[in-house]
């Protein structure tokens, strides 16, 4: 019973919403307690309300879904779980996002992170369930924009303001991932899988998806040497290269779906270079 809900509520897409959590360890604050409640809150929240969606589109796509080789396995599309107990679930998703910003944000940071999450709703509602994900590039910008509103909601709940160039970091590296799982669902289910598919080539998928590596790398060097402490903060840039082109290795397996969170989650190689990024950038910065 637990484990269709667990699957369809896609709850290991909730790492995504550690970038709420970004300026606060950028900002070499991560370590201070005062802070926690408030990223806590952000971070419950983006959950939440990123399930709900997850539901509103499985619901929306549920025919489609059916004939996919791999998502007639939801659990919505598998009828294991009802519309009408999708349905209610997703608003009872929504009204917990509601409560927990309104009961255990602060008050001075409240209404910001009101109007950011709103923001956040309204992008994956446009997405998701009004069809602008059949917008060639649209498509794509509007899921990096999902990407930038974490960081920025960590930015409002802490009041922490980050370098440009991390921004930078994010938005491009964001299109990176994007590109990346457009690339393998064309290659995988080809034009007939998703109706924007067909507006996507796979070599034009592999030019741009390269391209937003190579920027991310980039903006993320200019913010090392804007720090203008010597040469430690460097030594983070080929691990990170490395992370990049591992995470590229895997993508063009051919039994890769493309999608961040299953490539991530089944590459201990990869987990390993994640961690020694953070650690490493933990001992630079706090240590």
């Amino acid at each position: 019973m637990m484990n269709k809900w667990i699957k369809e509520l896609r709850i290991t897409h909730y790492l995504k919403n550690c970038l709420i959590f970004l300026p606060a360890f950028f900002g070499g604050t991560i370590t201070s307690g005062s802070m926690w409640k408030n990223l806590l809150v952000g971070f419950m929240a983006y959950s939440l309300g990123a399930s709900a969606v997850y539901l509103m589109n499985d619901i929306k796509d549920v025919e489609k879904d059916r004939m996919h080789p791999k998502k007639c396995t939801r659990p919505i599309a598998a009828g294991e779980i009802s519309i009408k107990a999708a349905v209610t679930a997703a608003v009872g998703l929504l009204a917990l996002c509601g409560l927990v910003l309104g009961f255990f944000a602060e008050q001075s940071v409240k209404m910001a992170a009101f109007a950011v999450f709103g923001v956040y709703l309204a992008d994956n509602i446009l997405y998701s369930v009004l069809g602008l994900k059949k917008v060639p590039l649209l498509d794509v910008a509007l899921l990096v924009l999902g990407f930038y509103l974490r960081v920025l909601m960590g930015s409002v709940l802490t009041g922490i303001e980050i370098s440009a160039w991390l921004y930078l970091v994010v938005i491009s590296g964001a299109f990176y991932l994007a590109f990346g799982k457009r690339r393998n669902e064309l290659k995988v289910v080809g034009n007939d899988g998703r109706d924007v598919l067909a507006g996507y080539t796979e070599h034009f998928l592999d030019k741009a998806m390269y391209t937003c590596m190579t920027m991310a790398i980039i903006f993320f060097a200019l913010w090392c040497i804007q720090l203008g402490e010597g040469q430690k903060y460097l030594m983070l840039v080929p691990v990170l290269m490395l992370i990049c082109f591992k995470y590229s290795m895997d993508v063009e397996q051919d039994d890769s779906d493309g999608d961040p969170m299953n490539v991530i989650l089944h590459d201990w190689v990869l987990i390993g270079l994640g961690m020694l990024f953070v650690i490493m950038m933990f001992v630079l910065l706090y240590v």
